[in-house]
């Protein structure tokens, strides 16, 4: 008899932000179950080593204390640093971005892989602002934010297409991308494919 397959279950967390109850609801689960915890790079719970037949219980589990669940068509939540006022050089609060752009598309039908978005509090950038497919970060002056990052074997940095940005332009700039990205699209696509095409919404600053 073959062993059972076994898959990850992940819990998306904004701006990286593990809320105390799913935390122990997630520990009491890899105790009972003795999966695996993994905090992945995207800033979200990964449960790893589920049996699929466990896995509508370990989602029903989750999903009342308000657990979303990674799945396609969904819009990706930034990648997001600790910002202000945990950080001494951060210059905002970024969180507070995070929470206006995650509102802005929460009731997006469908969103086309595969981009990515960064938000940092500062021009240093920890979260990967320049090598990520959409990427803004705070300065004295307003945002400044940045288009067609990668990273991999091949990485690229972003190209700047907005300085002194306010945060309501900033969330306009990220819809225009983001429809610029689905009509172009077929079923996904890296946003830095797209930054040669003629109809491309934003030139270079």
């Amino acid at each position: 008899m073959s062993e059972e397959k076994k898959i990850s279950v992940t819990v998306l967390l904004p701006a990286g932000r593990l809320p105390l109850d799913i935390m122990a609801a997630a520990h009491e689960l890899a105790v009972k179950y003795d999966l695996g915890i993994y905090c992945s790079l995207a800033q979200n719970l990964r449960l790893m080593n589920v049996p699929e037949s466990l896995v509508p219980e370990v989602k029903a589990a989750l999903a009342p204390l308000g657990a979303d669940f990674k799945g396609p068509g969904k819009f990706p939540l930034p990648r997001v640093c600790v910002g202000k006022p945990h950080c001494n050089l951060g210059l905002v609060d970024i969180e507070a971005l995070n929470r206006v752009i995650l509102a802005r598309f929460k009731d997006r039908p469908k969103t086309k892989p595969k981009f990515k978005i960064a938000l940092a509090a500062c021009p240093l950038c920890c979260s990967g602002v320049g090598l990520t497919d959409i990427g803004v970060h705070a300065t004295k002056k307003g945002y400044e934010v940045y288009v067609g990052g990668k990273g991999g074997p091949n990485p690229k940095v972003g190209r700047r297409i907005k300085r002194g940005a306010t945060e309501a332009e900033v969330v306009d700039i990220i819809e225009t991308l983001v429809e610029f990205h689905d009509r172009k699209t077929g079923k996904k696509q890296r946003m830095w494919k797209l930054l040669e095409d003629p109809e491309f919404p934003f030139a270079e600053v």
